[in-house]
């Protein structure tokens, strides 16, 4: 029987980590805890953006919408993960694949895209800061948040219209834990040319051209911070964009080390680990790199929780 795309696969068996069943469990135990205390970091930091008024600045609106990116991530690629630790037979339908690597597409090149705005905003408040405000108005903050969104899930649209018009005749075993652009193009039985090229080209626009406007803000950066004539002064600047910065590499290393070669990255087990780090740790560690070196996001998480102790306390029995 064929589904829509032609092919015959219906289904595709993800892999996993085939490990003995006692490591099996350490690693779920171990990856479901990462879980959980991403989802309170995340919806921590969301909730205090949203509620502290203090905060309802541009530098603090693109981290609130990093950190909701974040949860929807997160809840895309890690419960698949969880499930590979629980069960041998990672089976997946044909739409089901279609519909997480959708997702994921969308949602990494959002990051890539969301990540150059806020490498552009952190220029505009170190290079001109008498004019930042009338520079980064909340109305053009919210413009490209938006577009960041925007033209993230449209190059994933785009990707996927390639992806899945091939033939998937078998064999349907994907090594990895969820559905990836790059062992599913090595599973086709059909011309795939034309989808690698599609991906290459947007690849090049969604992740190249981001990292390009980072490498380029961040010049600016540096060299505005080198003319700050006194050292505690070059700190102050420089530390409003160390978190920003740390994130950008690590986020970057990952994403670039797995998908620059990523047919000769499929033969190697390397894919899936690398995988793990930028869609289970990346995530895990992005609101603990922002808050921990953060007093404004210290403060107002401290506030945030008082007040809630203090309201509940005041509630009537």
């Amino acid at each position: 029987m064929r589904n829509l795309s032609g092919s015959h696969v219906e289904e595709f068996v993800l892999v996993g980590f085939p490990t003995s069943p006692p490591l099996q469990l350490l690693l779920f135990v171990f990856f479901f805890a990462i879980y959980l205390l991403t989802l309170l970091e995340n919806i921590l930091i969301v909730s205090t953006v949203w509620l502290t008024s203090s905060l309802h600045r541009p530098m603090y609106f693109f981290l609130g919408h990093l950190s909701f990116l974040e949860l929807w991530y997160i809840n895309v690629t890690i419960p698949r993960l969880l499930g590979a630790f629980l069960t041998q037979d990672g089976r997946v339908s044909y739409v089901g694949c279609m519909t997480q690597l959708y997702f994921f597409i969308a949602l990494a090149c959002t990051e890539c895209v969301l990540l150059a705005v806020m490498a552009y905003d952190r220029y505009l408040a170190i290079c001109e800061p008498l004019r930042y405000p009338s520079l980064m108005p909340a109305s053009l903050a919210t413009r490209l948040a938006a577009a960041s969104w925007g033209s993230g899930f449209f190059s994933s649209m785009m990707k996927l219209l390639f992806i899945s018009r091939l033939s998937y005749c078998g064999p349907n075993i994907i090594n990895h834990f969820f559905c990836d652009i790059s062992p599913l193009l090595n599973l086709t039985c059909s011309d795939k040319e034309q989808a690698e090229l599609v991906d290459f080209l947007l690849a090049l626009v969604m992740i190249l051209l981001p990292l390009v406007a980072v490498v380029s803000s961040y010049a600016a950066i540096i060299v505005a911070i080198l003319k700050i004539p006194t050292a505690q002064g070059r700190h102050k600047a420089f530390s409003t964009c160390t978190s920003h910065l740390m994130v950008v590499v690590i986020y970057y290393s990952s994403t670039l080390f797995t998908y620059a070669r990523p047919r000769a990255m499929y033969t190697f087990n390397y894919n899936k680990i690398i995988s793990v780090l930028y869609t289970v740790i990346v995530p895990f560690l992005n609101p603990a790199i922002y808050c921990l070196r953060n007093k404004e996001m210290k403060d107002a998480f401290r506030k945030t929780m008082l007040g809630r102790c203090h309201h509940s306390r005041d509630v009537p029995d």
